[in-house]
């Protein structure tokens, strides 16, 4: 009993250190903002599960708001030739994707008969028109003017995606880099129209054959290569998890935001980031 006294003495002790008054200092709750990220889930039903939906949603765009900030670093660290920094940024982006591929679990739970109950309350809103999983998809390299149409009566924004579509992609930096370590790159790879999907060039596939057949003189852009295909793999685990967890939920209906659902995620899936970086694998 004297040395459970002595602990709980410690600890009051201790306690007495904790700061409690918050008149003039920021608490945890001041720094994060808490009092507007929690007040921001709104049902539109009654239902007991709406909440989830809203969350899950909710908490995804503030992954996505940090792999664009990590993923613009990164790109520009590479436009630099700063490699090696650019390495962290990519692997906390491949794992903040691994959160992202978790949060579908968690909607799977939601059955397609509670859904049915407050689905109608979305109204035309959409996963589809995700402003910045387009973002992220353009970082990548998978461009689609066609795609912008959903944000015009939101003219800054509309504005901020027409100028995201015609910067190079990260994919891009990375074939510069290539290119200024004196590996041959065509000029169509390097000069071209930013806003258009990427497509295979022979050329860069040959380069990074080299760097993957020399990866002791290449080490650094081996590494980037092998980065680019983790992210790349994630990104298409994270399409194929939402594929899977939509067509459980609603089956093959069409899509609240008019799109035709399953068929059109299924359809994204045969969009692969870094295509060379994939195919130099059958000729190693």
């Amino acid at each position: 009993m004297k040395n459970i006294d002595k602990n709980e003495q410690t600890i009051t002790g201790l306690e007495k250190e904790i700061q409690t008054d918050f008149q003039k200092s920021m608490s945890y709750g001041d720094y994060l903002h808490l009092d507007k990220i929690l007040t921001s889930q709104h049902r539109c039903s009654d239902h007991h599960d709406e909440m989830l939906f809203i969350i899950i949603h909710q908490a995804s765009e503030l992954w996505m708001k940090l792999i664009l900030h990590e993923l613009t670093a990164a790109t520009e660290s590479i436009r630099q030739n700063k490699l090696e920094p650019s390495f962290k940024m990519l692997s906390r982006v491949s794992r903040i994707q691994q959160q992202l591929i978790q949060s579908w679990n968690v909607l799977s739970t939601l059955t397609p008969a509670e859904y049915m109950e407050f689905r109608d309350k979305l109204g035309q809103s959409s996963g589809f028109q995700s402003y910045q999983n387009r973002l992220i998809e353009f970082a990548l390299g998978n461009k689609n003017v066609h795609t912008l149409s959903v944000y015009q009566h939101q003219t800054e924004l509309y504005g901020q995606m027409q100028q995201a579509l015609q910067e190079p992609s990260i994919y891009d930096a990375a074939i510069n880099a290539l290119m200024a370590r004196g590996l041959p790159i065509d000029q169509k790879a390097i000069s071209r129209d930013w806003s258009q999907r990427y497509e295979p060039n022979a050329s860069v596939e040959e380069a990074w054959l080299t760097v993957y057949r020399d990866v002791e003189q290449y080490w650094d852009l081996y590494e980037l290569g092998e980065k680019l295909v983790d992210i790349g793999h994630q990104q298409q685990l994270w399409r194929f998890n939402h594929m899977t967890t939509v067509e459980r939920i609603i089956g093959n209906k069409q899509g609240t935001g008019g799109s035709s659902g399953v068929t059109y995620l299924k359809r994204a899936l045969d969009q692969h980031f870094f295509p060379e970086l994939w195919s130099l694998r059958t000729k190693l």
